[in-house]
């Protein structure tokens, strides 16, 4: 322990205590079991948790004597016991950042006392840990893994601690070998064979070839007569020696000493795997040394097992489970289970019943089960089943890991990967829909130019032309679930937001709905589309409305909107593995409806998918929402329980100040007072359609129109031809794409307009189309928004000018 000047001690907390105790106890009863038991399965696996749990975890604060005064000199003894009690590099540091105090563990990992954060990590390990240092001085706690210095693989744990908060304990702990037969060789011969060996267990690891790796000492005073000698190398089978009943016993203590019981544990696979082995004295009639009050002892052993365990009789009926076995296998405490075959499937039970009474029966080795709880069938969990020796009526022994948090976490991982995939998928269709609708809608345009409204075509026209816009605001709607549609982002409150569309949303909700609005204080703003937004708000409440109408609640149908503050510690208590650590605004959306049915949740947000009758949806309200809450930085969330309504939390990341975001570029808005132009314009476009079309149209008002089919086509046209006033090309084109034709053209002509057209929203797009002296207009457009676009463009150079 360094000699600095402030000390470090631990916190009575009785909660910590308890785990600190729950750990030290769990290494012990790791080692008896391991003694007792002739499998290692289960029991490896414990003693792996047991020392990670148990590696001590110090809580500091300062040490003074209860009847010492505010300036009394602090108990140095103490503190330096405690912190040298931790297998942790443990510093402490003040309000100035000095460095207070640290352990011996510091000294040797860090090669000295450096101060915290500089420390030797690698790569910017020094800032990341400075700026996590920072994080706990404003959350109370902060964790960062991933550090290396000096070769060794580090996690950080710091924390805010003493009376007034003035200190931080900076924990650093290596991460744990993953060489399973180097760490029990290091057990072995190390303090936890010695406690072994207090407890009556001789215990060595044995090779492949029969030779001894490592011994406790009293294995090595009862095989070669003392604690000290050299066994490591020596075939440990020349130690043993067996009389005509198959007892064993060391060769050197004969035939008169009691038998020896030898438990082989076979913990690594592979033909050249070590062994660990452990001797326990017999008495003549059998019974273990450890006493007839065995059974006892490990049943209390087992009920601190950090890992489901329980234990199965002779009888097939269950003897004991800890909770970690009854939480993982879904019991329910007011009606225990008899048989095990009362957790899983009818499909399962005889496979289940076949496999403890066979281990009840004798059967020496483990075996992994894959079985499907009654309560989950879809998710099929492993059981590990041993064979039980020595724990009084114990027969069986099963071993059940909960898998709840994995099995989560491997459904969100593939809803979001899946959500993705459609994500792409849409934005694909919604491009391709949108050449098509852009060739619909201008064509109609030519043809009412040769209409007039009393001709009997007029009526069908507009019509189509009607039904082509309509589908135009589906392809919206389709990019905005894929992200993909152009946002005009604000700094805004969003209590501002839900109080300009409360009043629409009187209107839709009707007199038998009630809309109950709640804001939070002092909410930090977002950055968002205020018209976006709107939109989310409007979509949730619709929702909302019609699973409420169509299955009115009792007491009355409620719509509640609620904003909130949501800080990096909530989330950090909120411990979810998708949103991560930050400051939030929150909106909550919730009803007093019927619920979402659980086979319906995982599919809301998806294209296209509705519950409600023909007709009467598109199935793109959800997702609409899900794109845009995406694209502007936040995360949704969705939750219900049958019977008590749908909640839906959305949370935005707060803005905070920084550099000035630069508008999106696009094409001048007002329409001009003539259309008529003149002029050369090179059109590259690959769909022939759409070419078509704005050809006809560029024609009509007076230009000269060049079109090329992609842009190496345009390239040669720049070459053979003179110089164009207008380049109007789309962005996404096969061989060449837009952007890059454009750079090559500007080598030609520097400072030659470009107006940019495509199905692709303009964001997704931002970056290839950063130009300067470039216009966006997007898919689908009608033949007027063209001419409007082009001639802004034009005009703004003085180009045809001819409209006068």
């Amino acid at each position: 322990m360094a000699s600095l000047p402030i000390l470090k001690s631990a916190d009575s907390n009785p909660t910590r205590d308890a785990a600190l105790i729950a750990g030290a106890t769990g290494i012990a009863a790791a080692l008896v079991i391991l003694g007792l038991l002739g499998n290692i399965t289960i029991a490896a696996a414990f003693l792996a948790t047991a020392i990670v749990g148990g590696g001590g975890m110090i809580v500091f604060r300062r040490l003074f004597p209860s009847s010492a005064g505010e300036g009394a000199e602090p108990d140095w003894a103490l503190a330096r016991t405690l912190a040298a009690a931790s297998a942790d590099a443990v510093a402490v540091t003040d309000r100035a950042g000095r460095l207070v105090c640290a352990n011996d563990h510091y000294e040797a990992l860090f090669g000295g006392f450096p101060t915290p954060p500089g420390l030797p990590f690698d790569g910017d390990g020094a800032e990341r840990i400075g700026v996590a240092g920072r994080r706990a001085w404003r959350d109370g706690t902060a964790t960062l893994d991933r550090l290396v210095t000096r070769g060794a693989s580090v996690v950080a744990d710091i924390a805010c601690a003493g009376e007034d908060g003035d200190l931080l304990v900076w924990r650093f702990r290596q991460t744990m070998r993953v060489n399973l037969a180097a760490t029990v060789e290091e057990l072995v011969a190390g303090r936890i064979g010695e406690q072994f060996g207090r407890a009556g267990i001789m215990v060595t690891l044995i090779g492949h070839d029969g030779r001894v790796i490592a011994a406790n000492s009293v294995l090595r005073a009862r095989a070669m007569g003392h604690a000290d000698a050299a066994i490591t190398g020596r075939d440990f089978a020349r130690f043993l020696i067996t009389d005509e009943r198959g007892l064993v016993r060391f060769e050197r203590e004969g035939m008169l000493k009691n038998p020896l019981r030898v438990l082989q544990i076979p913990f690594v696979e592979g033909d050249d795997a070590p062994m660990l082995v452990a001797l326990i004295d017999e008495e003549q009639s059998g019974a273990p040394a450890v006493g007839a009050s065995a059974s006892a002892h490990v049943q209390t052993l087992v009920a601190l097992m950090p890992f489901g365990v329980a234990l199965v009789g002779n009888d097939g009926r269950f003897l004991q489970m800890n909770e970690s076995f009854a939480r993982a296998a879904l019991v329910d405490p007011a009606a225990p289970p008899v048989y095990p075959g009362d957790l899983v499937v009818r499909e399962d039970k005889g496979v289940l019943a076949d496999a403890v009474r066979r281990f009840a029966s004798g059967a020496t080795h483990s075996t992994d089960l894959a079985i499907r709880l009654k309560d989950h069938p879809d998710e099929p969990v492993a059981l590990s089943i041993a064979g039980a020796r020595g724990l009084g009526d114990a027969a069986v022994l099963l071993s059940l890991k909960d898998n709840g948090e994995e099995t989560r976490l491997k459904r969100e991982v593939a809803q979001a990967t899946k959500m993705q995939a459609v994500g792409q998928l849409a934005g694909g269709v919604a491009h391709d829909f949108n050449n098509i609708l852009t060739a619909i809608i201008g064509h109609c345009d030519l043809m009412l130019m040769r209409h007039s409204p009393g001709d009997s075509d007029y009526d069908d026209i507009q019509q189509v032309r009607a039904n082509s816009n309509r589908a135009a605001s589906l392809t919206r709607q389709l990019l905005a679930f894929s992200r993909q549609q152009t946002l005009r982002p604000q700094v805004l409150q969003l209590p501002d937001v839900v109080s300009e569309v409360s009043q629409l949303l009187k209107r839709l909700l009707g007199e038998s709905i009630t809309l109950k609005v709640k804001h939070g204080r002092n909410l930090a703003p977002v950055r968002a589309d205020p018209g976006q937004l709107e939109q989310v708000v409007v979509n949730l409440a619709v929702n909302a409305r019609d699973a409420m109408l169509a299955k009115p609640p009792k007491g009355g149908a409620v719509l509640s909107i609620r904003t909130f503050a949501m800080t990096a510690s909530d989330v950090r208590r909120m411990g979810s593995d998708i949103l991560p650590v930050g400051d939030y605004v929150g909106l909550e959306v919730s009803d007093n409806g019927a619920g979402i049915p659980p086979d319906v949740l995982p599919k809301i947000f998806e294209p296209f998918f509705t519950t409600k009758d023909v007709g009467k949806g598109t199935g793109l309200g959800l997702s609409t929402v899900y794109g845009i809450v995406k694209q502007s930085g936040g995360y949704i969330f969705a939750d219900s329980k049958p019977g008590q309504g749908a909640v839906f939390s959305i949370y935005l990341p707060v803005h905070t100040a920084s550099a000035p975001v630069a508008d999106p570029v696009i094409a001048p808005p007002g329409k001009p007072l003539d259309l008529w132009g003149s002029g050369t314009i090179l059109l590259v476009e690959d769909e022939d359609m759409v070419r078509a079309v704005a050809e006809r149209a560029l024609t009509r008002q007076g230009y000269t129109v060049l079109g090329a089919e992609h842009g190496e086509a345009a390239l040669e046209l720049l070459a053979s031809h003179p110089r164009p006033d207008l380049l109007v090309s789309d962005v996404m084109m096969p061989l060449m794409d837009g952007p890059t034709m454009v750079r090559h053209a500007r080598k030609l002509y520097p400072d030659l307009p470009i107006l940019f057209m495509s199905g692709y929203a303009e964001e997704t797009l931002r970056k290839s189309i950063d130009l300067e002296n470039v216009a966006f207009l997007a898919k689908p457009f009608s033949v007027q928004q063209l001419a409007e676009a082009v001639r802004a463009m034009m005009g703004a150079k003085g180009l045809g000018a001819d409209a006068s």
